[in-house]
């Protein structure tokens, strides 16, 4: 047997054990006749580096597969990246900027020649990222949402839906990103509540010296105001019903209307009506037939229709038409007001409100299956709290706006005719055309008359086919590919994109397969500072990934993340975490190292102790693995890794190898010897899904191994059945050594001065079985059954038993009197609040008959111990 390294180096290890996986192709699977499971990445960011999000995200998804191909399935975990057209065409422009070049002067070809040029530079990194985690994706499988074939997918897509008259273009109330000019979802606004100012701005009543009083959060919009809104019930503006006012400023006269939907109780009780900047105030506009002024341009300066600071920032205009307001005397004061504001997921800038002509589609069919199919449990939500969340959203599920004034990303497959209104939907420039000619009654049209809507499609609509199109589900829907791994079995992600993903992908699923793309959602908290601060790169918070795992190791960083991740609650992330992922990888090496040095003679017979611990252990083993796989069905990974390292730290190292390790410099015995590599080898074959890369260098350390061997591909232990009172007894077992144990400690007894046990069994009876075991960690020199107190003894009691240790001399009887008064307080304190619960009848009947029957035996057992203190309180006196 080679020799073991004194330390574990996880840097010469890892490269090796993935390089090796990759070699041999254990991660990529062919449809065959296995049981399958399948899983698609949440594609990250084209353009993005690793963060501690991707790193919990896919060590989850890691755990789940490597532990599915441990189970014989045959395994396919795609992965991929998205194009991401907002993020990744503000990175492109921002470089272009840098080298002196402006969008606008270059030709959409010149700069998606650009933006591809810069996804073959930076789109490989993440990847490259996650196998340095040890993500195990079947990498020959490797999308992108804009390869020909998923592009051509989502062009399908768009003309499908189109034809079957979901997909509509026309002129709506839009969230505008002023910095990435272009729409975005209502989904892609981010709330902030902020402190901000109420302005209250009075307007002249025409053809009188009146004034009505308004209160606005945005002066600014004032040189759009067409009209001033009043609750028709409200008495204090009575006498201005059918009157008009004079906007300031600006001078333009516009109506008084009434509407209910004014609240009297904000502000005046009269609003003003801006209806090309506010969604409720576009729903009056339409109501009431008024007129829409635009005043701002995209890029959220002022346009020539606000007729005063034409070209300055919104913001700027702010303070400047309050300076405005003020001199000319319509400001009549100014409020702090706590309000929110919506903010751009992309950019962070602040969300414009503004109408635009726009693609959209009709959710409101489509959305019924997704709704369905999700409160029934058809698709389980884990952690299901986060059911009600999503039912919320899609029993108030909108039009989804579709189209982005971008260029990076899924061109829209519509064609106009020039000099008409019309246009056609097709699949490319030559189908259209030959539409066009039809559509227009002109066969003579030409082909230069004929231009393609420049928008393209919103990143979510290629992304919601994520688990159609890798698998080519689109565009040959009955390919081997989709009909053997769809649908896949879980799908990992964050909560917040729970309906701008998950949603849309059951949407997809039940249109386009007509049955769900996974069986289950699982879904990861947010991993967050110690200040419960969310990590990102602007607030500073948050460490490299790549740099902990040089630090930690990659299994470090794993079990760092998954020790206090449960699903659905935010992991609060500090640097000791993968620093006691580190330890617990060196544990597990040090304690194979320890075993492996063991000197192994065939001749010795195998001793009481060592048979009784291999007993224990195995039954503590089956358990364990009984309550993993419980673990794992739940999606308690946490929980599940929490019990493997509590097993292999507390109880393989820490009692069974004290027990069965031979003497210093002794030999073990063979039997045992073989049945401690055998624990070994089951306790890192559970543990390898969260750990693989060392438990992939000391499995090919416990023997010899062929080439194409690994720990990745083999089995894991089954469990089997075992004994439920070794368990308990052994349990017992640990108190009675830890008592005995803090005797010596107490009294300063060395470990190697014998001591005797005398056992005083009071009802329940000492089990013997590990009397052998008792003997080894404690040194005792006998252990025998009486039926009386022995005085000068050191005693402790488990459950009812009692135990003496004859001290003679060595008995301090003052120190051990305080001990057993204290004791015996604390009993007869516990035994009053007992008899507190069962002598109010209120609680013996309606608590459960099992609480009752179990505050009965807390009772008795109670009513023991202070006898057996009493006695021995009274035999030291």
């Amino acid at each position: 047997m080679k020799d073991i390294p004194t330390k574990y180096d996880p840097a010469k290890t890892e490269d090796k054990w993935y390089a090796y996986w990759m070699n041999h192709g254990f991660f990529h699977s062919e449809p065959d006749d296995r049981d399958l499971y399948s899983i698609v990445i949440p594609p990250p960011n084209v353009t993005g580096v690793l963060h501690m999000g991707h790193m919990l995200n896919n060590t989850i998804q890691d755990v789940l597969v490597r532990r599915a191909r441990m189970l014989g399935k045959n395994v396919c975990w795609v992965p991929g990246t998205d194009h991401a057209s907002i993020a990744t065409e503000a990175k492109v422009v921002a470089k272009l900027k840098e080298e002196g070049i402006d969008k606008s002067d270059i030709t959409r070809e010149e700069f998606l020649n650009y933006a591809w040029e810069w996804k073959e530079k930076h789109g490989g990194i993440i990847l490259e990222q996650l196998k340095k985690l040890g993500a195990s994706c079947d990498w020959e499988r490797t999308k992108f949402t804009m390869d020909d074939d998923l592009s051509e997918s989502v062009i399908d897509v768009f003309i499908d839906l189109f034809k079957k008259g979901y997909i509509y273009r026309g002129v709506r109330m839009v969230n505008w990103d002023p910095q990435a000019q272009t729409a975005i979802s209502d989904e892609e606004v981010i709330y902030k509540e902020e402190k901000s100012k109420l302005y209250y701005v009075r307007y002249k009543i025409e053809g009188s010296d009146d004034y009505i009083t308004i209160a606005t959060t945005r002066p600014e919009t004032i040189l759009g105001d067409t009209a001033v809104c009043i609750h028709p019930e409200d008495g204090r503006f009575i006498h201005l019903k059918g009157k008009k006012v004079i906007i300031p400023l600006v001078e333009r006269v516009s109506p008084i209307i009434e509407d209910e939907y004014v609240d009297p109780e904000f502000g005046t009780g009269a609003l003003k009506i801006t209806p090309a900047h506010d969604i409720n105030d576009y729903e009056l506009g339409h109501k009431h037939n008024l007129e829409t002024i635009d005043i701002f341009n995209d890029d959220g300066t002022l346009s020539e229709k606000a007729i005063l600071f034409v070209g300055e920032d919104r913001f700027k205009v702010r303070d400047l038409i309050t300076k405005e307001l003020e001199d000319k005397g319509h400001l009549v004061k100014v409020e702090d007001y706590i309000n929110k504001i919506g903010y751009s997921e992309r950019t962070d800038s602040v969300i414009e409100p503004k109408l635009s002509m726009q693609w959209f589609l009709d959710m409101r069919e489509l959305s019924k299956p997704a709704l369905e199919n999700i409160m029934n449990d058809t698709i389980k939500i884990h952690p299901p709290k986060f059911k009600n969340t999503y039912r919320h959203w899609m029993e108030n599920v909108k039009d989804w706006c579709i189209s982005r004034q971008l260029w990076w990303g899924h061109r829209i497959p519509a064609y106009y005719i020039k000099g008409t209104n019309e246009f056609v939907v097709a699949k490319n420039y030559e189908d259209a055309f030959q539409m066009a000619k039809i559509k227009a009654f002109n066969l003579n049209l030409k082909k230069v008359e004929l231009e393609q809507d420049n928008d393209v499609l919103d990143t979510w609509f290629s992304s919601w086919l994520w688990p159609i199109s890798v698998f080519d589900g689109i565009r040959y829907p009955e390919n081997k590919d989709i009909k053997y791994y769809y649908p896949t079995n879980d799908l990992v992600t964050a909560p917040e994109i729970l309906f701008f993903w998950v949603a849309r992908m059951i949407i997809a699923g039940y249109e386009y397969r007509g049955e769900q793309p996974f069986n289950n959602v699982y879904l990861t908290g947010i991993v967050r500072d110690t200040q419960r601060r969310k990590m990102s790169k602007s607030l500073g918070n948050s460490p490299d990934p790549i740099e902990l795992m040089k630090k930690y190791g990659a299994d470090g960083v794993r079990v760092g993340m998954l020790l206090c991740s449960p699903a659905g609650n935010d992991l609060l992330f500090e640097e000791n975490l993968p620093e006691q992922g580190r330890n617990f990888v060196n544990k597990i090496w040090n304690a194979f190292r320890l075993v492996k040095q063991w000197k192994v003679n065939e001749s010795i017979k195998q001793p009481e102790h060592s048979k009784k611990a291999i007993e224990w252990f195995e039954a503590k083993l089956n358990q364990s693995m009984q309550k993993l796989d419980d673990h794992y069905n739940k999606y308690r990974l946490s929980d599940a890794l929490m019990m493997l390292y509590k097993l292999f730290w507390d109880e393989f190292s820490s009692w069974y190898l004290e027990i069965i390790k031979p003497a210093y410099e002794k030999p073990i015995d063979k039997k045992t010897y073989d049945a401690t590599v055998e624990f070994f080898d089951k306790l890192i074959k559970l543990l390898h899904p969260f750990i693989p890369f060392v438990t992939e260098e000391i499995w090919h350390y416990i023997k010899e191994r062929k080439d194409r061997d690994s720990i990745m591909i083999s089995l894991q232990p089954e469990v089997k059945k075992y004994d439920e009172n070794t368990l308990v007894s052994f349990e017992n077992t640990k108190l009675v050594v830890s008592a005995i144990r803090t005797i010596r400690n107490d009294k300063n007894i060395a470990q190697k001065e014998l001591l005797a046990l005398n056992i005083r069994s009071n009802g329940q009876k000492h089990v013997d079985d590990f009397n052998s075991v008792l003997t080894k960690l404690t040194n005792l020199s006998e252990i025998r059954h009486i039926n009386e107190k022995i005085e000068d003894a050191s005693s402790f009691r488990v459950l009812t038993t009692e135990y003496y240790v004859p001290l003679g001399d060595k008995i301090d009887k003052e120190a051990e009197l305080k001990k057993l008064k204290d004791e015996l307080r604390y009993a007869k304190d516990f035994l009053g609040s007992v008899l507190k619960n069962l002598g109010n009848e209120r609680f013996v009947q309606n608590a459960p008959g099992k609480v009752v029957e179990m505050e009965r035996k807390k009772q008795a057992d109670a009513e023991t111990k202070i006898r057996v203190l009493e006695d021995r309180i009274k035999s030291l006196k």
